[in-house]
């Protein structure tokens, strides 16, 4: 079920980074790492991003891995809530998909990022230590993931010319 929906939803992504597609086609063959799951959100003005201050990886979109028999998506609403006590509802189509490495001690895995659209004025509560925070889009952020920002601002807007008829 984990993997028939990873595959479903890398099909469906907006964006796909470091050949995702392919190399989830030759990950299928073998025993993988655990997949990951994350969300791109932006408030309904798509000028700002949420993110979460990691305690080694810098501030990145919040997310982890996706636990057996847990779809990306399931796993992706379940680590926004945990990470900043946000439930929203996740846009249908998966913003991107990407292979990375989250520690360099681990196997380079997929990454599904799906998207939610949040109003601000919503109350976060992040984890012990790992404070959910809004920037600006055009800001400046600490990431060990620096082709982050880049992506989630040409997601966002691409989202901003979808759905308010502007480019933020």
């Amino acid at each position: 079920m984990t993997l028939d929906a990873a595959i479903a939803d890398a099909r469906l992504a907006v964006l796909e980074f470091d050949d995702a597609r392919a190399w989830l086609d030759r990950a299928r063959q073998r025993p993988m790492e655990p997949l990951a799951a994350e969300v791109w959100v932006t408030d309904p003005t798509c000028k700002h991003v949420l993110l979460v201050r990691h305690r080694w990886r810098g501030w990145v979109p919040p997310g982890g891995k996706v636990e057996p028999g847990e779809t990306p998506r399931a796993a992706a609403s379940r680590e926004l809530a945990e990470e900043t006590g946000l439930r929203a509802e996740l846009l249908p189509v998966p913003a991107a998909v990407s292979v990375r490495s989250y520690r360099a001690d681990w196997s380079p895995t997929l990454g599904l990022s799906y998207a939610a659209i949040i109003d601000r004025n919503v109350p976060l509560h992040g984890q012990s230590g790992q404070p959910p925070k809004w920037f600006q889009l055009g800001d400046e952020w600490e990431s060990v993931f620096p082709e982050d920002r880049d992506r989630i601002q040409t997601h966002v807007r691409s989202l901003a010319a979808e759905h308010l008829g502007e480019v933020g």
